[in-house]
């Protein structure tokens, strides 16, 4: 039996649950899997229709964490047939008391705090307690081993796609409507923060339109920089040539990547947060888009340079307008994207998968 302890997971949304929900209906296929994962108000819908068992844990954030971990101690004592432990987080296995086999990932942000710190002496405590870390990037390794990790207990296993299935006429037709015939499409699939730095492609944006007046930034997502950034677009007066959606289906989102050109998301590091590698570039590049991304941590293990997208300094305005104006001339964007599409296939879960068997 695997056992996972996750904090992300569907049917709440995002890269880190769809890759724990990636990784434990695959380890189904191999074995009997038990995940523990945090409370969500929809989880009976979504567990009913799982091939292994989920057991949700609610409560405070604070209170939820002791009890989570007592719940799995205790299940760890009654089940002897447990084989691994595998973790989406350090702080998922700081309580857990076990001999068994354990595997933690790591994303980068998470572990990002001061050497000699308080947390980065608890995150060590942990990491270089586990059996193998597992890296989503080589940048994050990176990170990890200059932070004080054992080098030799790191293996970078970037994160994993299902390939993706057919988009429905009814969701492609829905697209066209909210794109309005603009010709020229950018678009960003993330939350709303700093680090994102949806901020510098709207600037770019205001010389952008000069040359191409039929140019639109779709911007799907929520978060704390939501408000900022509409006044941006406002104060520039790009109100009709940015996009904003959230609460929109899987499939309409889909939908909205496939009739896109480019997809823009020049990370920066932004505190102690930084993109550990970007999944957002894969599932795009399923879909034959080619993206931006910023050399700021490991957009580069999911971007191949001027191959498969382009990869600028998220710091420098001038390299994103430039990055963006490269792949529009001549639509060089075409190009790019049929070499982003064959390269996604070694993301594929299934292929994934292979480099966990070796560590389980």
């Amino acid at each position: 039996m695997y056992l996972i302890i996750t904090r992300s997971f569907p049917p709440e949304v995002g890269g880190m649950q769809n890759l724990m929900w990636g990784l434990s209906k695959t380890l189904a296929s191999l074995n009997i899997v038990k995940v523990f994962a945090d409370y969500h108000k929809k989880h009976k819908d979504f567990d009913e229709k799982v091939a292994f068992t989920i057991q949700r844990v609610d409560g405070p954030k604070i209170i939820r964490k002791y009890r989570k971990s007592y719940l799995i101690n205790e299940y760890i004592k009654e089940n002897k047939n447990i084989e691994c432990i595998i973790s989406d987080h350090w702080k998922s296995l700081e309580l857990i008391k076990s001999n068994k086999k354990k595997i933690c990932l790591i994303h980068s942000k998470e572990i990002n705090h001061p050497i000699n710190s308080i947390i980065n002496k608890r995150v060590l405590k942990v990491l270089n307690n586990v059996d193998f870390v597992v890296s989503n990037s080589k940048y994050t390794k990176s990170l990890a081993v200059n932070l004080g990790v054992k080098e030799e207990k790191i293996i970078v296993i970037n994160p994993g796609v299902d390939p993706i299935s057919k988009i429905s006429n009814k969701y492609l037709d829905e697209a066209e409507k909210l794109l309005k015939n603009k010709s020229k499409r950018l678009i960003t699939v993330s939350r709303f923060e700093k680090r994102k730095n949806h901020e510098k492609v709207i600037m770019s944006l205001r010389n952008l339109k000069e040359i191409y007046s039929d140019i639109v930034y779709i911007c799907i997502g929520y978060g704390e920089e939501e408000e900022n950034l509409k006044r941006l677009v406002k104060e520039l007066k790009l109100e009709k040539h940015v996009l904003f959606l959230k609460n929109i289906s899987n499939e309409l989102k889909n939908a909205l990547v496939s009739k896109s050109n480019i997809f823009v998301m020049p990370s920066i590091i932004h505190k102690n947060s930084v993109e550990g590698f970007g999944i957002a570039f894969v599932e795009a590049a399923q879909y034959g888009i080619p993206s931006i991304g910023g050399k700021d941590g490991g957009a580069s293990d999911a971007i191949i340079h001027e191959k498969t997208g382009l990869i600028c300094d998220g710091n420098n305005l001038e390299s994103i307008y430039a990055s963006i104006n490269q792949l529009l001339e001549k639509e060089k964007y075409k190009e790019l994207g049929k070499l982003a599409k064959e390269n996604s296939h070694k993301f594929h879960l299934n292929k994934i998968i292979e480099d966990y068997k070796r560590i389980l």
